[in-house]
C-alpha cells in the first residue's frame, strides 16, 4: 500500500518558482564540462539509492528488484551515460550552408537552453519516466521543477532524497501532491512542459501551456496494435509479445494493446501464449513474486469494468480472467473476438488483458487500425517483406518493430514519441536534447550583401539582376 500523500504546501511551490525564475538565466550559461559533472553526480545519487529503490517500488505495486533495474534504473543510467558522452558535440554550433544569393555571409545554428521547465511524470515508471526527460534537461542547461505521481509515494520519496542530494533547489526541485499541485503548476509560466500520461490529461497541460505560449513535449499513449501474419514464427515471438504485455501488469504506455492474428495461426497462438504465460508466472500468478499489481482501486475497478462490458457484448475470457479486488490483483488474461464497440476496443486497456481478433486479409488489418486514433507504437511480426512493406506503408505510428515489441524505447539513438493524439515531440538521447533546446538561427554578413544591388529605387538594371534571381537562382 503508498504511503500517506506528501503534499507540497503552494506557498513553498511558489518560493521554489521564484528561485528558479531569478536563477535560471545563469544555469543556462553553464558549459559543456559543468553539465558534464552534474549528470556524473546525478548517475552516482542514483547507484547509492538502488537498494532503497527497489524495495519502495516493491512496496507501491510490488514491482520485482530485477524489473526496477531494468525498466526503471537501466534506462536512465544509459540516458545519462549517452548525454555525457555526446554532449560537448551536441553543444557545438552547426555551421550551415547558404545559397548563392546570400555570398559573403555565414550562417550557423546556436543551441541555448529553453530556460525554465516543467516535468510531470505518471506512476507506471516513476522514476524512468521522470528522470529520463530531466536528463535532457540538464543536458541542455535548463532549470527544472519536477512533479512525480503522487500514486507511487514510496519511490517518489527515495526519488526527492535523490534529487535534493544531487541539486540546488533553485536549479532543480520536485514538488509533490495531487490535482492541486497540479493545477497551481500548469498556472505559471514556464519555457517548457514535458508531460507523460493519457491524452485527455496531455489536452489539458497543452490547454495550460497555451495561455503562455510555452512549447511542450507530450508522451502519450493509445492502442497500439500487434499484427500476427501468416508467415509469422510463432515459437520466436510468442515469448516477445508476453514479455511486453505483461511486464508492469501491462502498465505501460508501448505495451501492444491488441493482437490481429492471422486466422490460420490463432490458435496456435493462444495455445502458444497460454503456456508462456504460465512458464513465466507459474500456474496461478498471483503467487508469482514475479507478477505486478494494478497501482489503485480506482485503476483496478476501471480495468474489471472494461472486461465485464466486453463480455457482456460478446468477447470470451480463454485465458485468465481471475480478480482480487482487495490485493488489487489481475490474471493475465486473453479475450478472443472482443466487438469493436467493446471498452477492451475502444480505450486504452493499461492493465494485463490482451484482446485478440482473427483477419483473413490484409485490407482488415488496415482498416481497423486506421479507424482508431494514430498509436504510439505498431508491432509487426512477420517472414514477408511484402507484408511488412504493406503494413507500413497503409498505416502510421510514433514507432513501429518488426518482430520484437516495446524494445526501441531502449535505443537512446531513436527518437521516442508519438504522433497527434499518442503525441507530440520526441525524447530520447539527441532528440531529448533538442526538445529541451532553442535552436537559434545565426547569420552574419561579412562582404557586401546582393540585397544592396536590389534595394529601392527598383531600375532598370535591377529589375534585370532580379529576373536573373528568378531564374537562375
Amino acid at each position: 500500500m503508498a504511503t500517506e500523500l506528501n503534499e507540497t504546501p503552494i506557498s513553498v511551490i511558489e518560493e521554489i518558482y521564484a528561485e528558479q525564475q531569478s536563477h535560471y538565466r545563469f544555469v543556462g550559461k553553464t558549459n559543456a564540462k559543468e553539465r558534464i559533472k552534474k549528470l556524473k553526480k546525478f548517475q552516482k545519487s542514483i547507484l547509492k539509492f538502488r537498494k532503497e529503490l527497489q524495495e519502495a517500488m516493491w512496496k507501491d505495486y510490488r514491482k520485482p528488484s530485477a524489473e526496477v533495474d531494468l525498466t526503471e534504473i537501466y534506462p536512465v543510467l544509459t540516458e545519462i551515460r549517452f548525454a555525457i558522452k555526446h554532449l560537448r558535440n551536441w553543444m557545438e554550433p552547426k555551421k550551415v550552408p547558404a545559397p548563392i544569393t546570400m555570398i559573403g555571409s555565414s550562417s550557423w545554428i546556436h543551441y541555448e537552453p529553453k530556460g525554465m521547465c516543467l516535468i510531470i511524470a505518471p506512476w507506471n515508471y516513476p522514476m524512468q519516466l521522470l528522470f529520463a526527460p530531466l536528463v535532457s534537461a540538464i543536458a541542455a542547461g535548463n532549470s527544472v521543477i519536477l512533479k512525480p505521481s503522487e500514486f507511487t509515494s514510496h519511490a517518489v520519496s527515495v526519488m526527492r532524497l535523490i534529487i535534493e542530494e544531487t541539486f540546488e533547489r533553485k536549479e532543480i526541485a520536485m514538488v509533490e501532491g495531487g490535482v492541486e499541485v497540479s493545477t497551481t503548476l500548469l498556472s505559471k509560466k514556464f519555457s517548457h512542459i514535458f508531460f507523460t500520461g493519457a491524452p485527455e490529461i496531455g489536452k489539458v497541460v497543452m490547454s495550460a501551456a497555451a495561455k503562455h505560449l510555452s512549447s511542450v513535449t507530450l508522451e502519450l499513449g493509445g492502442k497500439s496494435p500487434t499484427i500476427i501474419d501468416e508467415t509469422a514464427d510463432l515459437k520466436a515471438i510468442i515469448p516477445r509479445i508476453a514479455w511486453a504485455k505483461f511486464i508492469n501488469a501491462g502498465q505501460i504506455c508501448i505495451a501492444p494493446d491488441y493482437v490481429i492474428v492471422h486466422e490460420s495461426k490463432k490458435d496456435d497462438f493462444i495455445r502458444g501464449l497460454t503456456h508462456q504465460i504460465v512458464k513465466n508466472y507459474g500456474d496461478d500468478a498471483i503467487k508469482s513474486p514475479d507478477y505486478l499489481r494494478v497501482i489503485s482501486s480506482k485503476h483496478f475497478e476501471r480495468l474489471k469494468g472494461y472486461l465485464e462490458n466486453t463480455i457482456q457484448k460478446g468477447g470470451s475470457v480463454v485465458y485468465g480472467g481471475a480478480l482480487d479486488e482487495e490485493d488489487r490483483y489481475i490474471e493475465p488474461t486473453l479475450v478472443m473476438d472482443p466487438p469493436k464497440d467493446s471498452d477492451l476496443m475502444q480505450y486504452e486497456i493499461f492493465g494485463p488483458i490482451l484482446p485478440i481478433i482473427s483477419y483473413k486479409d490484409k485490407e482488415e488489418v488496415v482498416e481497423l487500425i486506421n479507424t482508431k486514433e494514430k498509436p504510439l507504437a505498431m508491432y509487426l511480426y512477420s517472414r514477408s517483406k511484402k507484408n511488412i512493406k504493406y503494413f507500413l506503408e497503409n498505416t502510421s505510428s510514433g514507432a513501429s518493430c518488426i518482430n520484437m515489441s516495446a524494445i526501441h524505447v531502449g535505443n537512446p539513438n531513436l527518437p521516442f514519441g508519438g504522433i497527434n493524439n499518442s503525441g507530440i515531440g520526441k525524447s530520447r538521447g539527441h532528440y531529448g536534447f533538442i526538445e529541451f533546446t532553442n535552436e537559434r538561427a545565426m547569420f552574419k554578413q561579412k562582404l557586401p550583401s546582393a540585397i544592396e544591388f536590389m534595394s529601392p529605387p527598383y531600375t532598370e538594371f535591377k529589375q534585370k539582376l532580379i529576373d536573373l534571381t528568378l531564374k537562375y537562382f
